[in-house]
């Protein structure tokens, strides 16, 4: 059975009302890259990762999870 990473980056980012580029400008990458996380398209390296934790204040398990892939 294979699995897929999950986030809730969109959700966070609206809640903290920033914009996808004012998230990539904070965590060090593009906007595109940020677009592509939300999307589901990308898998963050475990650094970027940490970084997005670190913005929102959560550990990357509240924001990253595995989900079985149908």
């Amino acid at each position: 059975m294979s699995s897929v990473i999950k986030n809730r980056v969109r959700e966070l980012r609206a809640r903290a009302d920033l914009t996808q580029g004012e998230l990539a400008e904070r965590v060090g990458v593009t906007r595109q890259t940020i677009v592509a996380l939300e999307k589901g398209s990308y898998t963050p390296s475990l650094l970027l990762a940490m970084n997005i934790a670190e913005v929102f204040m959560l550990s990357i398990e509240e924001i990253f999870y595995k989900e079985d892939a149908q």
